[in-house]
């Protein structure tokens, strides 16, 4: 059930789900797409109609919550600052992923795939969580390596960026709180390319379930800013490390018993 609003259709159960799917998302710096996306399909939408609107929303509210993050002082977007820096780098290793991921996709067959998701994902899960106590060197090759993963995730399967990702940086030597942040604004600016080829492709493709979506993702921004300021970085290193671990077997689930 909708409402028109200067001739946009709003979609008030969409603007919702966005919200808590955003809020996970720029809480714990995973969960925004791959939470959403199979949900609207539940709900009956095509993938064509989901993924462009999920990746334009996610666009939008990444870079948001990532500058909103900045203000509440969970991470340092200022010019010539590591966490930039990081973010940059991430972003960039998704052309590169992206790329890879097209190739592959023509010579590996799906189960394969998502059972390397799966399998990679929960791996990250358990590491975070056997490593609480653990504090480790910051280390570029991993930050570039784990990127290059993540973006090769989401190029094939539209899914699996996040926890690589969050959890990636975690294990390179990241805070947990500056993770987050910078997860948001990297995925924010690593959507910039999905968006483009929906706009310039000869599809017709139905932007309808858009402005529902970015309305609920950015509502939810304010909130998950101040939850990541008030968390102990313990409380949130353990969080982030469950949901990977969650993630990542759920993954596994589908592709064997679904």
């Amino acid at each position: 059930m909708g409402v028109e609003i200067l001739g946009i259709q709003i979609f008030l159960a969409l603007i919702i789900l966005a919200f808590f799917c955003e809020l996970l998302d720029s809480t714990l710096g995973m969960g925004y797409g791959t939470t959403l996306t199979p949900v609207l399909m539940l709900f009956g939408f095509a993938p064509l109609a989901i993924v462009p609107c999920v990746l334009l929303s996610e666009l939008i509210t990444g870079i948001t919550s990532g500058l909103a993050h900045h203000k509440a002082g969970n991470v340092n977007f200022k010019r010539g600052s590591i966490h930039l820096k990081i973010a940059l780098v991430l972003a960039a290793c998704s052309v590169i992923g992206t790329t890879i991921a097209v190739f592959v996709a023509l010579n590996i067959p799906k189960l394969w795939l998502k059972t390397y998701i799966g399998v990679i994902v929960s791996g990250m899960g358990v590491l975070i969580l056997l490593t609480l106590n653990k504090n480790y060197k910051f280390s570029w090759k991993k930050i570039i390596g784990l990127g290059s993963i993540a973006a090769f995730n989401k190029g094939m399967s539209g899914g699996g960026y996040g926890p690589v990702v969050t959890g990636g940086q975690i294990l390179s030597g990241v805070k947990g709180k500056n993770a987050v942040g910078i997860t948001s604004l990297a995925e924010g600016l690593t959507c910039i390319v999905g968006v483009i080829v929906f706009v310039v492709s000869p599809e017709i493709i139905d932007w309808g379930l858009a402005p529902s979506l970015i309305i609920g993702a950015l509502l939810s921004v304010p909130f998950c800013t101040f939850i990541v300021k008030k968390l102990p970085t313990r409380t949130l290193k353990i969080a982030i490390g469950t949901l990977t671990l969650i993630l990542g077997a759920v993954t596994l689930i589908k592709v064997f018993y679904f």
